[in-house]
């Protein structure tokens, strides 16, 4: 069974964000990253680009597929991890870790909509 962190939030697309204050660190699940398999590469926006929850930012590409990203929150870019240009193997290692990008939050109602962990374990069941 895929690992679930209690106190992240998820998105039924399979994306986490982890919220330090206005900040949100996104992601894909365990779940998701075991699904993809081995993950050769991670498109992502650049710093200053401005993501709309439920709308694509990015993609992730394995050796099986390729999946669009779909953020789970809107904000502003602040950071990506460019540990996965050159590494996007960590996102199977430790998806959790490994967050993708890295949000100034702009609505933090949206965070209501999303999923917490006992129900995100429960939706990857189904």
């Amino acid at each position: 069974m895929a690992k679930v962190i209690k106190g992240l939030l998820y998105s039924e697309s399979h994306e986490y964000v982890k919220v330090e204050g206005n900040i949100g660190y996104v992601g894909i699940s365990d779940y998701a990253q075991h699904a993809l398999g081995n993950v050769v590469y991670v498109d992502m926006p650049d710093v200053d680009d401005e993501v709309e929850a439920g709308s694509e930012f990015g993609a992730v590409e394995s050796v099986k597929a390729a999946s669009d990203l779909i953020a789970p929150v809107s904000g502003v870019v602040i950071a990506v991890n460019e540990k996965l240009d050159d590494q996007p193997e960590l996102i199977n290692q430790d998806p959790y870790e490994n967050w993708i990008i890295k949000v100034e939050l702009s609505d933090k109602t949206e965070l209501d909509s999303l999923m917490e962990a006992d129900a995100y374990e429960a939706f990857c069941e189904k």
